[in-house]
């Protein structure tokens, strides 16, 4: 799965945004090590492609807030595959690093998004109130649900996608908070699921 792949699925306009994406990535990588250099070659199906299947579980919303965005997965990825299909919904991108920031701004600019970009660290905004919480590879989910418990909506759902070890982190984080939560296998890799979750409460 590549990017043709997606190129068979998405529409032209949606693919030159993900090209241009793509583009300025792999210029700005060596300057601020967005992903591992080693990842590069596997751009479209690793960081691309990973993130686009986090969309698929997401259903309706109106508000999807990203945390740690990084280089923009999956949040700026599913903004952009969102621009047609959630023409009205909003995207908040939360990222303490200052040039990371700018480059998110910049892709933004280059596809022609509106997303809000935040320069801070998650604890210190202010409540988001998100239909859709989504972070990928910031923190345990233990501190995941802690940030949710900040930003999420009471009935919304937060999609995490979590590697092999995830059974170990949904048990540590069962110590501390109730949840619902529904693994949802990855297609891009073996052993890795996106968790969906809901009805977050402290034990």
């Amino acid at each position: 799965m590549s990017r043709e792949y997606l190129a068979a699925n998405v529409s032209r306009e949606t693919l030159e945004r993900l090209d241009t994406y793509a583009a300025l990535l792999e210029k700005w990588n060596p300057r601020i090590n967005l992903v591992a250099r080693s990842t590069i070659p596997e751009l479209w199906t690793r960081h691309l492609l990973d993130s686009t299947q986090v969309l698929a579980q997401a259903g309706a919303f109106q508000h999807w807030v990203d945390l740690g965005s990084g280089g923009g997965f999956p949040g700026l990825v599913v903004a952009i595959l969102a621009a047609e299909s959630h023409s009205d919904a909003r995207f908040t991108l939360i990222e303490s690093d200052q040039r990371k920031c700018a480059f998110l701004r910049q892709v933004a600019r280059e596809c022609g998004l509106k997303p809000t970009i935040l320069a801070e660290r998650i604890e210190s905004v202010a409540h988001q109130g998100a239909d859709i919480l989504s972070a990928r590879a910031l923190a345990s989910l233990d501190q995941l649900l802690g940030f949710a418990e900040l930003h999420l909506k009471s009935d919304g759902t937060a999609l995490f996608p979590k590697g092999a070890r995830w059974k170990e982190e949904v048990a540590a984080a069962e110590s501390h908070w109730r949840f619902h939560c529904e693994p949802v296998r990855s297609t891009t890799e073996s052993e890795a699921v996106i968790l969906k979750i809901g009805g977050i409460e402290r034990v």
